[in-house]
């Protein structure tokens, strides 16, 4: 008899469960529905016709052809209704007029690298790269889980402008140079193209930093305009020329461990936008933002074999000594960005608070592991 009762009493218990399972079933259905109608109230048929302007020149592997392949996808996605017509560096604006184009709502979107504002607004260079900063994967985390993104936005919004992640070249090469380094003092009276705080690192080191567009490093390089360069690696290097014209290639690329690309709206054109449009800019946005760091890696691995296999260039380590000379200037290059920009200092505090406590966990995952792969 007591069975019976404790059958009856379970029966009785799960009916009561699954009729609140039920109803809260309902509930939630209801407010999905009623969350997919304000959508569909939110959308509109309106055609947004908008204009992109980018630094890399017209269809540019990997860069260039990554921002046409977002715009298409954001066309495809919005069934049509948001257009968006894209122009290499130079084809609409000069190269590095594409973020006061953007910010005068000359067209409406960009495509670039943060830190190629430095010097109007300092703080952009913690949301592209910072010398001898965080990993890609590190980098990643700040920016989406850690407070980067918040305060990137912050600063761009400031100025009338919304920033998003949009893709990534990963760990970059050191550069390429017609003069071999010995020693620390061996940079000195190079000229070398390398933009970013990384720059202002080389010429405390002794050199001379030039910011050039991608389009024109390698006329400058061979006409000697420059001594050096760095760009991004041996992908894009090679199909650059660099290999031909310059002799050593140096690692790592301390400058950029990590190197994140942004694409940035008109904050008033972008306000103006449905909610789906702008969820689908974001979506698209940290979409490509994975995909590209994948393809410069695969591309990186086989293009670095094809200039060992033609062996006409030395690939090189830093010697430790210019290593430790350039870690010596980031460091006082920091503190002085922090001490003469107050926004930078608040990122500053965020980038590093972050970047002591996930090297505990890079120390013993990802570098642990390194002596063994």
């Amino acid at each position: 008899m007591a069975k019976n009762n404790n059958r009856r009493d379970f029966i009785k218990n799960m009916t009561a469960l699954s009729g609140a399972a039920l109803s809260t079933s309902l509930i939630s259905s209801c407010a999905t529905s009623s969350k997919d109608q304000k959508i569909k109230e939110k959308k509109s048929d309106k055609v947004y016709n908008w204009r992109c302007v980018t630094v890399w020149p017209p269809n540019f592997p990997i860069l260039g052809e990554s921002v046409v392949n977002l715009a298409d996808e954001l066309r495809d996605l919005s069934n049509g209704r948001l257009n968006i017509k894209v122009y290499g560096g130079g084809e609409l604006v000069p190269a590095l007029e594409s973020f006061d184009a953007v910010q005068l709502g000359g067209a409406q979107m960009m495509h670039g690298a943060a830190y190629y504002w430095a010097g109007k607004i300092p703080a952009s260079i913690f949301f592209t790269a910072v010398p001898f900063g965080m990993s890609t994967r590190e980098h990643n985390a700040w920016l989406l889980y850690g407070g980067g993104n918040e305060l990137w936005k912050e600063l761009y919004n400031s100025i009338g402008l919304e920033p998003f992640p949009c893709g990534n070249t990963g760990t970059q090469m050191g550069g390429w140079f017609n003069k071999k380094l010995k020693t620390a003092e061996d940079l000195e009276g190079i000229k070398m193209r390398i933009p970013g705080l990384g720059g202002k690192v080389f010429t405390k080191a002794g050199g001379t930093s030039v910011t050039v567009p991608g389009g024109e490093i390698y006329t400058n390089l061979e006409r000697g305009v420059i001594d050096a360069t760095e760009w991004i690696g041996p992908y894009h290097d090679y199909l650059m020329g660099f290999h031909k014209i310059a002799k050593y290639y140096y690692y790592p690329g301390w400058h950029e461990p990590s190197a994140t690309l942004e694409l940035v709206c008109n904050k008033k054109a972008y306000d103006e936008l449905p909610e789906d449009l702008q969820e689908l800019i974001r979506s698209v946005s940290l979409k490509h933002n994975g995909i590209m760091m994948s393809e410069f890696e695969k591309y990186n691995a086989e293009y670095l074999e094809k200039i060992r296999a033609e062996n006409k260039n030395e690939i090189l380590p830093f010697p430790d000594d210019v290593m430790k000379s350039l870690k010596k200037y980031a460091d006082e290059s920091m503190e002085e960005l922090i001490q003469s920009d107050e926004f930078a200092q608040k990122v500053a505090q965020s980038f590093f608070d972050f970047k002591k406590k996930i090297k505990q966990w890079s120390i013993i995952s990802t570098d642990a592991m390194q002596p063994y792969l």
